[in-house]
């Protein structure tokens, strides 16, 4: 079995690097603000735990962001922390305080990927 070029074994990774949740390729608008305005971007990939979102606006590591994610079922408003930014591409985020209600919609829009 051989593996890509650069791949990490997760087991490897410290405990807070390694993500708790598969993501999915789905794509949503993400409409966001935080300090410096609003904007609106797609996810890349998405998980109950976080997601990764393209967008041209800088955004730093440890900024903290409310997104609003709309899904068939209703729109998720979570917060989130900017977890890592590849500036000009994207950024990844983590959920902080997902409620439970939020957290079924995902993850029934999600299995339907």
């Amino acid at each position: 079995m051989s593996e890509e070029p650069g791949a990490e074994d997760a087991s490897n990774l410290p405990a807070d690097e390694r993500r708790q949740h598969d993501r999915s390729r789905l794509i949503v608008d993400v409409f966001f603000d935080g300090a410096d305005g609003t904007a609106v971007a797609s996810t890349k990939d998405i998980s109950p735990g976080g997601l990764y979102m393209n967008t041209q606006t800088p955004l730093p590591e440890g900024g903290l962001l409310t997104l609003r994610l709309p899904f068939a079922e209703g729109d998720v408003i979570v917060n989130a922390e900017v977890v890592y930014s590849n500036p000009g591409l994207g950024v990844g985020v983590r959920f902080h305080g997902l409620s439970d209600k939020d957290r079924s919609i995902m993850n029934r829009a999600l299995r339907g990927t």
